[in-house]
């Protein structure tokens, strides 16, 4: 069963199409768009092919391997998604009848982008090998997301992490990743805030010689390839409960930055069976006086717009891209709801007591939205799959005011407020950060 393999094309011109490997590591195209994929691709059977018993890192090596395999080798794309999820898969529960939960914090560091970020560097640092070269990802962090990134990148030969941290926030990353004890992390302090290393990396990424010179690229979802493995948890998800329920399946997704809305998009365009998104408004997505789905900066031609930030990602412009080719879709497919911090919080206290489950807020929303929209208690026989995103302890203060006993807190998540000893700190110019980068790149 052949089909061409995966093109992307940035949002902003659908005529220049590059292949993975280019989408991967040169992330930005230079036309300020994000690279998005191209073409739909059926892969009905590789989904219907697999079931309860298909690990999540199998499911990841086949659909890597359908997707990909006219340019990635079958083998290299099982083992990039082997190396990335051999210890680490989400987990489905059934809450009742109709209601599942997709928990996506069974990672290494209990946050939702720890699988993204896994299959990521699994994918840079195999490429990489194979073509003998070095890269270079630089990050800003205030904690939880530079925890994770040094779990995915930390023991990798090819790829190096600058995490830049304001001042004081460098702490919980494990001692055998850092760069001066031979691991991939090099952790830097910035003397400013978060907009002041914000600003920083914009100033890197904003040229073009700086990328090619020491091969830098990104790993927020700016890069595609940290999209692409959040598609794996809806065909996880799926053959999980299609024995389970014969009627249509809802995801109730948090709006976040809108990466998981848009990977469900493109698991529904790979064919995943799935009657529609439902997730809480924001000002960016929200609902029309008719209840219909709507993006409020549509009004503005993508090629008007500034380039896609590369300290300060937002999918939404992913989300718009597949609204142009079909507007209809939008009003079809996806149902925002808008939701208030207090029945997100009844929601938390409810669950709590009923199914003796703690929501992060994030997901009490999203759960919040379903029961506004009420779309799956229509005609009776659908499911909702409720995405939840981060563990409870990252949220423990204001779980334990809601449900009146604190979350548990696991043990990799104890260690996460030790400062790390020896952190350079700079002053944030461009001229520091770039002898960082030397020093980095030439233990390579």
């Amino acid at each position: 069963e052949r089909f061409e393999t995966m093109k992307f094309v940035s949002t902003r011109n659908s005529a220049y199409a590059v292949s993975f490997k280019h989408a991967i590591f040169d992330c930005m195209p230079a036309d300020g768009g994000l690279y998005v994929p191209y073409s739909e691709h059926d892969l009905r059977s590789w989904i219907l092919h697999m079931n309860e018993q298909t690990t999540f890192s199998t499911i990841a090596g086949s659909l890597t391997s359908a997707l990909l395999k006219e340019e990635i080798s079958p083998v290299i794309s099982e083992r990039i998604a082997a190396t990335a999820f051999q210890d680490y898969s989400p987990r489905l529960r059934q809450l009742d009848d109709r209601l599942f939960l997709l928990e996506l914090f069974h990672g290494p560091t209990g946050n939702h982008r720890d699988f993204g970020f896994l299959w990521l560097a699994s994918a840079l640092e195999h490429l990489l090998t194979i073509d003998e070269k070095n890269a270079i990802v630089i990050a800003p962090s205030t904690g939880a997301g530079g925890r994770s990134m040094a779990a995915a990148f930390g023991n990798k030969k090819h790829l190096k992490l600058v995490i830049l941290y304001p001042k004081g926030y460098a702490k919980g990353l494990k001692p055998e990743h850092l760069f001066q004890n031979g691991g991939s992390v090099y952790p830097v302090e910035v003397d400013g805030d978060t907009a002041v290393v914000e600003n920083l990396i914009r100033s890197i990424y904003q040229e073009r010689q700086l990328i090619k010179d020491y091969n830098l690229t990104l790993a927020n979802t700016v890069n595609i390839g940290r999209i692409l493995p959040q598609v794996f948890f809806y065909m996880f998800a799926f053959t999980r409960i299609k024995m389970r329920t014969a009627g249509e399946i809802f995801y109730a997704v948090p709006s976040g930055n809108y990466g998981n809305l848009a990977a469900g998009l493109y698991a529904w365009k790979f064919c995943l069976p799935v009657k529609g998104f439902i997730t809480d408004a924001t000002e960016a997505l929200t609902c029309d006086e008719t209840g219909s789905c709507c993006c409020v900066n549509s009004s503005i031609p993508l090629a008007e717009r500034g380039a896609a930030d590369p300290a300060v990602p937002s999918n939404i412009e992913r989300l718009e891209q597949i609204f142009t080719l079909s507007p209809a879709i939008m009003k079809s497919i996806i149902f925002p709801a808008k939701v208030s911090d207090a029945e997100a919080k009844t929601l938390i206290s409810d669950s709590y007591r009923h199914y003796g489950i703690m929501f992060d807020m994030a997901t009490a929303r999203a759960y919040a939205a379903a029961q506004t929209r009420n779309i799956f208690r229509r005609q009776g026989g659908e499911s909702l799959v409720l995405v939840s995103k981060d563990h409870p302890a990252f949220e423990s203060e204001i779980l334990t005011r809601i449900c009146g006993e604190p979350p548990i807190i696991p043990e990799y998540l104890r260690d996460i407020d030790t400062p790390l000893p020896n952190v350079p700190l700079i002053n944030g110019t461009k001229e520091e950060l770039i002898k960082i980068l030397n020093t980095v790149s030439e233990v390579q």
